[in-house]
């Protein structure tokens, strides 16, 4: 149908003919309808007119309706649920679908918590998830291909229209092979980690390698470790600490989401030495109550909790003491 044809067609004359397919009758449907029997008439007549086809058998009383009316039936009622819709999205009625994009171990504690939050809240609204690394959700989110994004701080995303809200901060941790030495430790400090090889969060040919959390804190801690691995994928982590590659070093969440056997958790003593994740927005965008009202149930979910970190750090060795004095 050519668009043009469309505006000859009044929403009035669609809903006088859903009323009266829906109670029965002119009568009935003038009521419901707050209109005079005669109006509703007027409008069944000009539908039928404008089609071209009678809609209702007025020859039985009440009219039924006719084959053409049963087949124009379920499509008249589409239309003015449709036109409902319209209205609850300029009525209040949050609606809408939002595409959250999250980094996979973020995606595995929050999306699940997010979206039975929205639907006890919002349950007009759909949240969409969109996995990925971090840097590509930051570029995600610059060019529009998502609403909101749950990322690191780092690595940085040099934009100025973007926005966040820091949600939590989380731990960095030692992933050794269970029969490592140092998998009973309660815990270790980075330079008894850098004399080992390493491997680590982040992807060797991003370019942003020295912008990952464990890389900036071997660097503020003055070592330069043996990188022996890097990836984004958490099981990808633990298998290479699993086959002797090296020891892992990487955030908490990321291993509360995955299978652990065959390794040791070990907590890193070294303060500061944490991954900080935000929501994110950009702030330049179109208002959208939809998308707001998710930031507003994420921002209120409970922060991730870890099964280590909770004792006092054991003090390192004596020549290790003696290496972070002169820092």
């Amino acid at each position: 149908m050519d668009i043009k044809s469309v505006h000859h067609y009044r929403i009035d004359w669609i809903a006088s003919f859903v009323a009266v397919a829906r109670y029965g009758g002119f009568s009935a449907a003038a009521k419901a309808l707050y209109r005079s029997q005669p109006r509703v008439s007027s409008h069944i007549a000009d539908f039928e007119r404008e089609l071209g086809t009678k809609l209702l058998d007025r020859s039985v009383h009440p009219a039924v309706l006719t084959a053409e009316g049963r087949a124009l039936l379920p499509h008249a009622e589409e239309i003015l649920r449709h036109l409902t819709i319209l209205a609850d999205l300029t009525g209040g009625v949050v609606r809408g679908e939002v595409r959250l994009g999250a980094y996979p171990s973020a995606a595995a504690y929050l999306y699940p918590l997010a979206v039975r939050a929205l639907r006890r809240s919002h349950p007009q609204a759909r949240l969409v998830l969109r996995e990925g690394p971090s840097v590509a959700l930051g570029s995600s989110l610059i060019s529009g291909d998502v609403d909101l994004a749950i990322r690191p701080l780092l690595p940085l995303i040099n934009a100025d229209q973007v926005a966040h809200r820091i949600l939590w901060r989380e731990p960095l941790v030692a992933v050794f092979r269970e029969d490592h030495p140092l998998a009973r430790a309660r815990s270790v400090w980075l330079s008894q980690i850098a004399s080992l090889p390493v491997i680590s969060i982040g992807e060797s040919d991003e370019g942003y390698g020295r912008q990952y959390e464990t890389n900036l804190a071997f660097a503020q801690a003055g070592l330069t470790p043996t990188i022996t691995a890097q990836t984004n994928q958490p099981q990808t982590l633990i298998s290479l600490v699993r086959y002797g590659m090296g020891t892992g070093v990487t955030n908490s969440l990321a291993m509360t989401t995955a299978n652990i056997e065959g390794v040791a958790l070990v907590p890193i003593a070294d303060p500061h030495c944490e991954r900080v994740v935000a929501l994110w927005w950009r702030g330049d965008g179109v208002k959208s109550p939809a998308v707001d009202a998710v930031r507003e149930v994420i921002g209120r979910l409970p922060s991730p909790q870890w099964p280590w970190g909770e004792e006092s750090p054991v003090p390192p060795p004596a020549d290790q003491r003696r290496t972070q004095g002169h820092r």
